[in-house]
């Protein structure tokens, strides 16, 4: 199976080699490192492995917390490695080709690239930020959800609608970005599963990510938002599944 870790480590020349080794000597194969920041003398960087199934991850937390300075923020479980450079102008250049399916295709395609469990486009009401109304809808709808979101999706409180990053619950991590019009804003979750391991928050690199890609888009659709469905009085919304759309780019 694939497995992606998120290990902080010293900046300085070395570090990144002995992470290497030891991920090596575990019996973990590197195919991907992406690194999301270099600050203060100490870089993260996400590392996607392959990794026996039947194989404990407790074995590869052992070996890297040996390693002076080095701390292991999360680790969880990934369909494919991420895609980098250029998937993101491939996956908008897509939804400009067909916007009539663009949300759909947007949905579908963002988990890949942002190693993520499911992603939906949610709208939110008009009067959510309105004090003192009992009787306002402010309950998220669920507009359309990638094939792997849950079959009964409780949308999480998305509010305020700015590009941020939040978790949910002990193993829940969101992030969200909106498009700018119609309340409809792009949620994207990691975790959650029971018995899966440690899925860590959103970096800021990603979040920045997705908010770009939510711009772009918006730009691309245009009006075609505004005619998204209204939001729901109920969380629990059966899920409008597109099915997978991108095969080199979904998750």
């Amino acid at each position: 199976m694939l497995l992606r870790l998120r290990v902080r480590l010293p900046d300085r020349p070395g570090s990144l080699g002995q992470v290497a080794r030891t991920l090596g000597v575990t019996g973990a194969d590197i195919v991907q490192m992406v690194v999301l920041e270099r600050v203060g003398g100490r870089a993260v960087d996400d590392f996607t492995v392959i990794w026996p199934a039947a194989a404990p991850v407790d074995r590869i937390l052992a070996g890297l917390a040996a390693i002076p300075g080095v701390v292991v923020e999360g680790v969880w479980r990934s369909v494919g490695a991420p895609a980098v450079g250029g998937a993101d102008a491939e996956l908008v250049g897509q939804v400009a080709a067909n916007p009539s399916d663009g949300i759909a295709t947007l949905v579908d395609a963002v988990p890949g690239l942002l190693s993520a469990d499911w992603a939906a486009v949610l709208t939110v009401a008009v009067d959510w930020a309105r004090p003192g109304d009992e009787n306002a809808e402010r309950a998220p709808a669920v507009v359309c959800a990638s094939w792997q979101a849950p079959h009964t999706l409780r949308a999480p409180e998305v509010t305020p609608l700015r590009p941020r990053s939040f978790d949910g619950g002990e193993r829940e991590r969101y992030a969200t970005a909106p498009f700018g019009r119609a309340g409809l804003v792009l949620l994207v979750a990691r975790g959650g599963q029971e018995g899966s391991p440690h899925a860590p928050a959103f970096h800021g690199t990603e979040v920045d990510r997705l908010a770009q890609l939510v711009r772009a888009s918006a730009l691309v659709l245009g009006t075609r938002l505004d005619h998204a469905p209204g939001p729901a009085r109920s969380m629990d919304w059966p899920v409008n599944r597109a099915g997978p759309r991108l095969a080199t780019l979904d998750n």
